[in-house]
């Protein structure tokens, strides 16, 4: 598929403008990020974020410079909502940012989509993988319900689960600050009514959902309403567990409030 570059040559120019410092002769990280392979996501990104997903965001200007963790609630089993964040800190910051999404452990185990996400600047959500990408002033996105979230059903929507604690020690090692970040609308976007758990397992997935009113994984055209709240920094030791639960029980009362503020002000889950 032929790419009409005039077209897209704002995204483009702000993919340009990532920092490439790292990159090696042929053009990779030390991650294995190719800012190239990017490009030709730009038309289906650009068209889910602005026309499908309609997404509306709010605290662009909260996004610090340099290193960064950014923490967010997640839902739907396919990870549109992680891409829709991606895309505001891409294509709406000040200065576009890419964020270094951590993915579950079991999708290393699938080649080619595993191979696919590093090019595209994901990487397998392991403590020092995320505080090497922290000490190297990098943005990571992080979804500390963890695979419960992608569990939770529908009648559930909403209601933030417990948070691991590997989030908080990250970015206490490296002294990056958190920016919470709230996504109203993912949890519409497939309605997961039950599980099949065996089919799941047979198919190597970790769970196989539900869906309703969709007969196939498709997300609903709802209206994403995306929050961005002020980075929030801590101190202390992270070898300190009952220090790091207090941080990470603040962070989550943060998220919840933003959560709940979020659903208060929507009218309707499409507009």
């Amino acid at each position: 598929m032929k790419i009409d570059i005039e077209k897209y040559k704002e995204v483009f120019a702000r993919i340009d403008a990532l920092p490439r410092k790292n990159l090696n002769a042929l053009g990779v990280d030390p991650f294995g990020f190719d800012p190239e392979s990017l490009k030709p996501l730009v038309p289906l990104m650009l068209w889910l974020y602005r026309n499908y997903f309609r997404c509306e965001v709010e605290g662009i200007e909260n996004i610090p410079d340099g290193r960064m963790m950014v923490i967010a609630n997640h839902a739907g089993g396919l990870p549109f909502d992680g891409a829709m964040i991606g895309c505001a800190f891409l294509m709406d910051a000040l200065k576009p940012r890419l964020l270094r999404g951590m993915v579950d452990t079991w999708v290393a185990e699938l080649p080619f989509i595993h191979s696919w996400y590093t090019r595209l600047g994901q990487i397998t959500g392991l403590p020092k993988s995320c505080e090497a990408l922290l000490e190297a002033d990098e943005a990571v996105l992080v979804f500390p319900e963890g695979m419960r979230a992608v569990l939770k059903l529908y009648r559930d929507r909403y209601k933030l689960l417990k948070f691991g604690h590997g989030f908080m020690r990250c970015a206490m090692h490296t002294d990056a600050p958190i920016v919470p970040v709230s996504v109203i609308g993912s949890e519409e976007q497939a309605p997961t009514i039950a599980h099949i758990l065996p089919l799941g397992k047979a198919m190597r997935l970790p769970v196989f959902p539900l869906i309703f009113p969709q007969l196939l994984p498709v997300p609903l055209p709802v209206k994403y309403r995306i929050r961005i709240g002020k980075p929030m920094r801590f101190r202390g030791s992270a070898r300190d567990p009952e220090l790091v639960s207090q941080h990470v029980a603040k962070v989550h009362k943060t998220m919840q409030k933003m959560l709940d503020q979020g659903l208060k002000k929507r009218e309707s889950i499409f507009f």
